[in-house]
């Protein structure tokens, strides 16, 4: 089979197929068809290294597809059974391992595509929305790169929730996309700062919590957003990592909260993941929140999705496919 195989750690331009043995599952294990791979920037980060992994190593978390074959042990599916999962062992590839507990059964009008685009990104949103910081109705909340994968979604969802989204973007182009879902006052940070634009918006107050997947370049201005006792919620590094900081900027800014959430406690589970799973699906089936896939890589080209994806060029899901 055909597979994005890294030796080492790098930039783009080592994202090159490789023709590799079809892997055999192993007990709990399955062996799935990969029919669309997602894009996140997870992947980026295993590539370059931030995030440390085993190396040689075949890239990829999120997936699409069909079960190819179980391995022993396997009850929950079998093959020709249509799935996704987050946790994949290398999805750049036209097959793929997955333990079986972390598939979940795709409902007949999402497709592979689709659950490709939406696992990882969707129940994100979800554990965001609902379990970091539960929003309620007629609160107020910051979304940082509101026009991306996660962020189209966390807006749509804090809509849906009864939420007021502020959310801050890089273009025109990019206002009008997060506007199209759900933020009511998106925010172009090259041109305002977005502090005081929040500051005007809440008269002042401030807001409860900030989602903040871009680190470095927004986090400490981000905690100028917040109302006292308000949350940060780091959920991703996208410019950078946050650079250490004395906690004692969360005491004179107003007791503070600062949490660094990921997907892997909140679904830690085989429970937890059918269950967001079947929210994120529902939201999804009732017209609440749209998934768009405004990407589509051949597999060959993930190395110019990449570059795509960190130049910040990419809105929505990106898929690649084998």
């Amino acid at each position: 089979m055909r597979a994005i195989r890294l030796q080492a750690p790098g930039g783009p331009e080592i994202l090159q197929l490789e023709d590799v043995p079809v892997p055999t599952p192993g007990p709990g294990q399955v062996l799935l068809q990969v029919e669309a791979a997602g894009l996140n920037y997870i992947d980026v980060y295993h590539r370059t290294g931030l995030y440390k992994q085993p190396f040689p190593l075949t890239l990829g978390r999120e997936a699409g597809g069909t079960v190819e074959a179980v391995g022993p042990g396997v009850t929950t599916v079998r093959a020709g059974d249509r799935v996704a999962s987050e946790s994949v062992v290398g999805s750049y590839a036209e097959y793929a391992l997955v333990p079986a507990e972390r598939l979940v059964p795709l409902p007949g009008r999402v497709t592979t595509k689709l659950g490709a685009a939406v696992m990882l990104q969707g129940l994100t949103a979800h554990y965001l929305v609902h379990s970091t910081y539960p929003l309620e109705r007629d609160d107020i909340c910051v979304v940082h790169a509101a026009a991306g994968g996660v962020g189209t979604i966390l807006c749509q969802w804090a809509r849906h929730l009864g939420a007021t989204v502020i959310g801050t973007v890089g273009s025109e182009a990019k206002a009008k996309l997060a506007a199209d879902h759900g933020c009511q006052y998106p925010i172009i940070y090259s041109k305002e700062d977005f502090v005081k634009r929040v500051r005007e918006i809440t008269n002042g107050e401030g807001v409860p919590v900030v989602y903040d997947s871009v680190g470095k370049d927004t986090f400490l201005k981000s905690l100028d957003c917040l109302r006292p006792r308000g949350i940060m919620v780091l959920f991703g590094q996208s410019s950078g990592a946050v650079e250490p900081f004395n906690l004692g900027l969360l005491a004179q800014k107003g007791s503070l909260y600062v949490t660094r959430p990921t997907l892997a406690t909140y679904a830690a589970t085989r429970a937890d993941l059918v269950a967001t799973a079947e929210d994120l699906f529902d939201v999804v089936r009732e017209g609440y929140v749209k998934i768009e896939v405004n990407q589509t890589f051949p597999l060959k080209d993930a190395a110019a999705a990449h570059r795509a994806l960190e130049g910040r060029k990419t809105t929505g899901s990106t898929v690649l496919i084998p």
